[in-house]
């Protein structure tokens, strides 16, 4: 995100009339809804690192926003890769080179992406701190506008200083048109962007909340787009996060997580307390809770790979996960001979994370809360997860 303030050209668009943009809408989202409904599996995901080349984006006293952003997209590209060999996984960029926001979104259009994800670092004071994920629409605050606006800076830095962008309709008229054109996407992308958001609460950030505003990488998309911002480089503390190969991995991680539990979702499976489960309804997201989980007694798909969590309960009868015993978390259950067990958190290959949950859960009211591991949904002893979290 730049720092300096770079006046934006005035985008002029005509006055919509309200009938014709309601019933073009219409039609577009009928169409949109079959397209979605006919090709919802994920097969192409673009990641776009911000900014690049001789647009730095914003800065902490050693790291610049293009440096960090990179790192956290290659670290999430390759998570994904590993796990969904099948799945394209396509970088605007993959070096320190510029990256018109034009062509960002074109890279996505032209390889028909299913999902567009751009990484970025924000801009503010030396206290500001936590993360926000953003999705094309009107800003509500002044600071929204100027989050959008930093990032639009970028375009000052192009060949043409912008001109390209005068066709883009980004007045309130344009923008809600755009949302109803692409209404399903929408839909689809708030989803996303409140799964980063929960994921990102889950290893301990402030969570900023989902946002809208008018980007221009996102105005072109025609799939479903975030824009995150993941901390604040000014931040000292902050820096150390993001600025860190550490922290870059535990935020891509996170950013993972979402993916998986997003692609779970969208094709079919619901995630609830940490366990994925198959959902043979028609029950389908709405837009005014896109992310509410629905518990359907369904086989369930573990998780894979090394997981810490956080046991916080033991019963020999068993307790429903949304009891009020449990203050509102999201609850894993698991089986122990005769036992039933209760977990929180969700921390892959982050024993740290999960320990530094523990203590915000001891301060809960949870005391006998501790450490517990899981590899590939089994139960393991902490001391193996530990000597395989070295090794990763």
């Amino acid at each position: 995100m730049q720092e300096k303030r770079t006046k934006l050209p005035i985008f002029n668009g005509l006055q919509k009339n309200a009938l014709s943009v309601f019933l073009l809408a219409a039609l577009v989202l009928f169409s949109n809804a079959a397209t979605w409904a006919q090709s919802s599996k994920i097969k192409t995901v673009v990641i776009d690192a911000g900014h690049g080349g001789h647009d730095p984006g914003c800065h902490g006293a050693q790291n610049n926003e293009k440096e960090v952003c990179l790192s956290m997209a290659l670290k999430l590209g390759a998570l994904i890769k590993e796990r969904y060999p099948d799945i394209k996984i396509i970088y605007t960029r993959s070096t320190d080179v510029f990256v018109e926001l034009a062509e960002r979104a074109n890279i996505a259009n032209r390889n028909n992406a299913d999902l567009f994800i751009c990484i970025h670092a924000n801009a503010g004071s030396t206290t500001a701190y936590g993360s926000e994920t953003y999705v094309l629409g009107l800003h509500r605050t002044d600071a929204q506008q100027k989050v959008a606006e930093r990032e639009n800076a970028s375009i000052a830095l192009e060949d043409d200083k912008g001109a390209k962008y005068r066709s883009y309709d980004l007045t309130p008229d344009g923008i809600i048109a755009l949302q109803f054109q692409l209404a399903v996407f929408h839909r689809q992308s708030i989803l996303f962007a409140e799964m980063i958001q929960k994921e990102f609460k889950r290893i301990g950030r402030y969570d900023r909340g989902v946002k809208q505003a008018g980007f221009l990488v996102l105005y072109k998309t025609t799939m479903p787009s975030v824009l995150i911002e993941t901390a604040f480089l000014p931040n000292p503390a902050e820096e150390k996060l993001i600025g860190t190969a550490e922290g870059q991995q535990k935020m891509a991680q996170s950013m993972f997580q979402a993916f998986v539990n997003y692609k779970n979702a969208t094709e079919g499976k619901t995630v609830v307390g940490g366990t994925t489960i198959q959902n043979n309804t028609d029950t389908k997201p709405t837009e005014s809770s896109p992310s509410k989980p629905v518990e359907i007694p369904k086989e369930t798909v573990k998780e894979q790979g090394l997981v810490f969590k956080v046991q916080i309960e033991t019963s020999n009868k068993a307790i429903s996960t949304k009891s009020s015993h449990f203050k509102g978390l999201e609850i894993f259950e698991y089986q122990d001979n005769t036992l039933f067990k209760y977990c929180a958190g969700s921390f892959p290959n982050d024993l740290q994370g999960a320990k530094n949950y523990k203590n915000e859960l001891i301060q809960l009211g949870f005391t006998n809360a501790f450490v517990v591991a899981f590899l590939d949904g089994e139960r393991i002893s902490i001391e193996k997860a530990i000597k395989l979290a070295e090794k990763n």
